[in-house]
């Protein structure tokens, strides 16, 4: 008997943790979504308004509220169909395993220096890039869009890539691992109000790519030759070329490392000198 009750325990916690897992998923790919925030808030704002007509006995609100709630999931589901179908691919492309490959010291400080070795001089040439390095979301449906390349990651290959005039020039690259997989990948632009409206297309589709996505963006500007990054729906503009170097040797170390390696962080560290 006892051994019954602690089976139908075990239930029900993986219930309850399995209904949080989703829950988790589901807030972590609305809060990147700006669409997705506001249909939340809105929501929010209903049933806020449904409860103080019910506690102060507002019939007429609360009798246009009824039909709200009522047809309101099917309008949202029309409405927000393509906000809705974005969060379903993200919690499909998420690869619970972790990383594509997990990437040594040296295999992480070589890409770290042959990315930042074409960033220098996209910087001095005013050259626009844009370069996206892929984590624990797959970025698949681009890469079949895009040019396969599928070739090792090098200083000059980059610049060959963004050069002007070539024909995938005004894509991006996308790199999985320590390998350049494809160039010329377009990506969804944000529509996020945070985002200046002096920066163009290139930006918006790196903190597009980055809100749908864990991956990195590393952004050039054509205009200015300023150095950006986007991360999580976050856009870190004009960085200096340390500042980027030692935020991407912090943001692709294994999340798995709970204790600082001390040999780790000072072979990173002489990367930026």
């Amino acid at each position: 008997m006892a051994f019954n009750n602690i089976v139908e325990l075990l239930k029900k916690i993986a219930d309850v943790l399995l209904v949080w897992l989703v829950l988790f998923y589901m807030l972590k790919s609305i809060r990147k979504n700006v669409k997705m925030v506001l249909l939340f808030k809105g929501i929010l704002i209903v049933i806020l308004l449904k409860v103080i007509s019910y506690t102060f006995g507002l019939v007429t609100i609360d009798f246009l509220l009824d039909y709200i709630m009522e047809w309101g999931p099917l309008a949202i589901i029309v409405i927000f169909q393509p906000e809705i179908r974005n969060v379903l691919e993200q919690l499909g492309r998420s690869q619970l395993l972790g990383r594509h490959k997990t990437l040594t010291v040296d295999e992480r400080e070589k890409m770290v220096y042959e990315i930042a070795g074409a960033l220098d001089y996209f910087r001095k040439q005013s050259i626009g890039a844009l370069i996206v390095l892929e984590r624990d979301n797959s970025l698949s449906d681009y890469i079949e869009k895009s040019k396969k390349i599928y070739a090792d990651i090098s200083t000059d290959l980059l610049v060959s890539i963004f050069f002007p005039n070539n024909p995938l020039h005004d894509g991006g690259v996308i790199i999985q691992g320590d390998k350049i997989t494809s160039a010329g990948a377009v990506f969804p632009t944000s529509d996020s109000l945070k985002i200046s409206k002096r920066l163009g297309t290139r930006h918006r589709a790196a903190l597009g790519i980055s809100e749908v996505s864990d991956c990195i963006s590393i952004i050039a500007s054509e205009e200015t030759g300023r150095l950006s990054l986007a991360i999580d729906g976050e856009l870190y503009y004009n960085l200096t070329l340390d500042e980027i170097k030692l935020r991407l040797l912090e943001e692709l170390r294994p999340r798995k490392d709970v204790f600082v390696d001390t040999k780790e962080v000072e072979d990173e560290k002489e990367i930026s000198e």
